[in-house]
């Protein structure tokens, strides 16, 4: 069983993905590393939590001031689950669930938005992720690079092996943070020549 680790519904119990799904749900202390860094830019803040299986990083945005969040994964029995998390902590008000393939519908999701994104989480299975070249990864920083705020951020956790490009068109690596076997890799929108990187951390 997972929880909220902080905020509003500290201590919510959330439900876990079913033990047939590929989603592995971020451990406790890799969570409450990556929310200590990026704390201060939640309140009011649009999220959209990419690959979210049962929600926990998403649920987790909203306990902590976000406003809204776009949750997106292509597992069912996955989101029947998120769906009862949002329903157990009343959060249908504040949340969006997007099913499908991430790869082939993003695209048509984002247009759809009406305002920018804040925080994008990008969370994918490492089965997934392993088989991702840096140049599939590019691509779909790419993709969200249009849809985020002038400040947005957008994080990437990724195993072992897979190498995140250093910038992407529209964005920038700004940070990255190692745990174990795994990296978190922040990237900021990318600024002209002689300007700071927007939301840089």
């Amino acid at each position: 069983m997972l929880h909220i680790l902080a905020g509003l519904y500290k201590g919510r119990k959330l439900l876990a993905p079913p033990p047939s799904a590929s989603a592995r749900p971020m451990t406790g202390m890799v969570k409450k590393s990556l929310f200590d860094i990026i704390s201060t830019r939640l309140d009011q803040a649009v999220v959209l939590d990419l690959y979210c299986g049962t929600g926990t990083l998403g649920l987790e945005a909203l306990s902590r001031g976000a406003r809204w969040c776009f949750f997106a994964d292509r597992d069912r029995l996955v989101l029947e689950r998120l769906r009862r998390n949002i329903v157990t902590i009343g959060l249908q008000d504040q949340c969006t669930v997007w099913q499908g393939d991430i790869d082939r519908r993003l695209d048509k999701w984002l247009a759809g938005l009406i305002e920018p994104i804040d925080v994008v989480f990008i969370d994918p299975p490492f089965t997934t992720a392993r088989g991702w070249e840096p140049s599939q990864i590019a691509d779909l920083l790419s993709r969200l690079a249009d849809r985020l705020s002038d400040d947005g951020l957008v994080t990437l956790r990724l195993p072992a092996g897979p190498v995140p490009p250093s910038q992407a068109q529209g964005l920038i690596l700004s940070r990255t943070s190692r745990y174990g076997g795994m990296l978190i890799a922040f990237y900021s929108p990318h600024r002209p020549a002689g300007g700071q990187t927007a939301g840089e951390i």
